[in-house]
């Protein structure tokens, strides 16, 4: 059966001032198929996908959509031609309800002499999340009072409710848990029964080898290859996306190295103010890596916010066990050396608008003060030093953190933590949508800070990450402790799901 081309990209070519982010690029998507997409951060795999949806302009290229000339000024417009997408970051407005999101630029569909009826779109959104699965949800409830997944979610289903031909899937798992994911799965399922087409981009090897029909590798802004399913190798591909054989561990390979009984971290009956956490309680210990892992909705993401002073909690307390002093507020932590790696990275973790330099100094400053003295060059040194230990793709360090790729952005965010030499290290997804290169990189670093004697706590919800890295492992259900496990060459995936469910 002949294949039918539904979406092509010729000699597509974007420029961010003197940085190439897509080099004369072909790429094809045909109809009833599953299209992967996988590189290094700064690959251009969201670029060349945001500019079919109509986020950006290309500088130079052509595409075509069902056979005619493609060339979208706005997502609007691009999801009017037939062309959906889930974009990596945040993709939900605050300030209005899960309703109004679901039909931002589309409020006429219920506008009638100049007044929105709010009851009809909120049937109508109750429909569209439904239809994803996504129930219990009340339309109206404002957007800011929904967490980070349920507001991915929310936008799953907006997508969904246009009735793409074409749908693009950037990154999304990794903001989501099983069931968000099974979602997902679901959706792109149908799309291929119904002939339409999905392209999906992921730093899954295993997610892209099992969900996709074809597998593009794109490198520095070139397209390298297309693999069909039966040509996909997990270590041809990790070759083909760096240009070089993969070296050394990727997880750690050292078991019955013993933890110091040293405390130096303790929570102790911590109730929050969400109520995610209840009467919680546990210790870190020094030279420790700690997982935390759940389902959604556990906890586990309120623990890393209560354990940095973020999160309101209403009894109980987080004590800095080396002064005896209550972790009360971020300040507070950042005083006791702590840092903190949020989930949340274009909200919580960056200022978008300022440059990587000013973003990976922000946590430094202090550091680098001489009296009242700060020496430009110490401060370059020090951004630069994270830089290359992080292989941070920019044309400067003065490029604004906005322009960069998601990967990217979460090294700076952990340039940001590192560069501080942290003694405690909060981290809550460090690796979300960074590529396996920089993973192995990130997974390395983390290694030889414990070896220091740091102590790290990892919140995760890819399990392997988990069992691959942590000393010990706590995992949460509806803001408690539902099991306990150590590290051993032994411990399996399904030993961890049977607390976890």
């Amino acid at each position: 059966m002949e294949r039918e081309l539904l979406f092509e990209a010729k000699k597509l070519t974007k420029h961010f001032g003197p940085t190439v982010a897509l080099d004369n690029v072909d790429f094809k998507v045909y109809r009833g198929e599953i299209t992967g997409l996988i590189g290094e951060n700064g690959s251009g795999k969201s670029t060349i996908t945001s500019i079919a949806a109509g986020m950006q302009p290309a500088t130079s290229g052509e595409m075509f959509f069902k056979g005619q000339p493609h060339k979208p000024s706005t997502m609007i417009e691009g999801a009017a031609c037939g062309i959906g997408m889930i974009v990596q970051e945040q993709g939900t407005v605050s300030g209005i309800s899960v309703a109004q999101n679901i039909f931002l630029g589309n409020e006429k569909k219920f506008t009638r002499f100049g007044i929105v009826n709010k009851k009809a779109m909120n049937a109508e959104a109750k429909k569209a999340l439904d239809a994803i699965g996504f129930e219990g949800v009340d339309p109206s409830t404002p957007i800011d009072s929904l967490n980070m997944q349920d507001r991915k979610l929310v936008e799953i289903a907006k997508t969904v409710y246009q009735q793409p031909e074409m749908l693009v899937v950037d990154e999304t798992t990794t903001a989501l848990s099983q069931k968000g994911r099974d979602i997902i799965y679901g959706i792109m399922k149908k799309m291929k029964e119904e002939n339409k087409a999905v392209v999906f981009i992921s730093h899954d090897l295993e997610e892209l080898m099992v969900t996709c029909d074809t597998l593009t590798v794109l490198r520095d802004g070139e397209l390298i290859t297309t693999l069909s399913k039966k040509e996909m190798n997990e270590d041809d591909i990790k070759k083909y996306m760096v240009g070089r054989e993969m070296q050394g561990d990727y997880y750690r390979s050292d078991y019955g190295t013993p933890v110091s009984d040293e405390v130096v971290l303790k929570m102790e009956d911590v109730t929050t103010g969400t109520g995610m956490l209840m009467n919680f309680s546990m210790e870190l210990h020094k030279g420790e890596i700690l997982g935390i892992g759940g389902l959604s909705h556990c906890g586990m993401h309120e623990l890393g916010r209560a354990l940095f002073g973020e999160e309101k909690i209403l009894e109980g307390k987080v004590t800095d066990m080396k002064t005896g002093d209550e972790i009360t507020s971020p300040r507070c932590a950042l005083l006791h050396g702590y840092g903190y790696v949020s989930k949340n990275r274009d909200q919580e973790a960056l200022v978008l608008a300022e440059s990587i330099k000013d973003n990976i100094l922000a946590a430094g400053y202090d550091k680098l003060e001489k009296g009242i003295y700060l020496s430009p060059k110490d401060c370059t040194d020090y951004v630069n030093k994270q830089k290359e230990a992080l292989s941070i793709k920019c044309y400067s360090i003065t490029q604004d953190v906005q322009y960069l790729s998601g990967g990217n952005k979460q090294k700076v965010v952990f340039g940001k933590w590192v560069g501080r030499d942290c003694d405690i290290l909060i981290l809550d997804c460090p690796t979300r949508g960074v590529d396996i290169g920089v993973k192995a990189a990130m997974y390395q670093l983390i290694y030889q800070m414990k070896k220091q004697g740091k102590s790290i706590v990892i919140i995760s919800e890819e399990l392997q990450e988990l069992i691959g890295m942590s000393d010990r492992l706590l995992i949460l259900k509806n803001g408690n402790q539902s099991g306990e496990f150590f590290r051993s060459e032994d411990l399996s995936e399904n030993e961890i799901i049977n607390v976890m469910i």
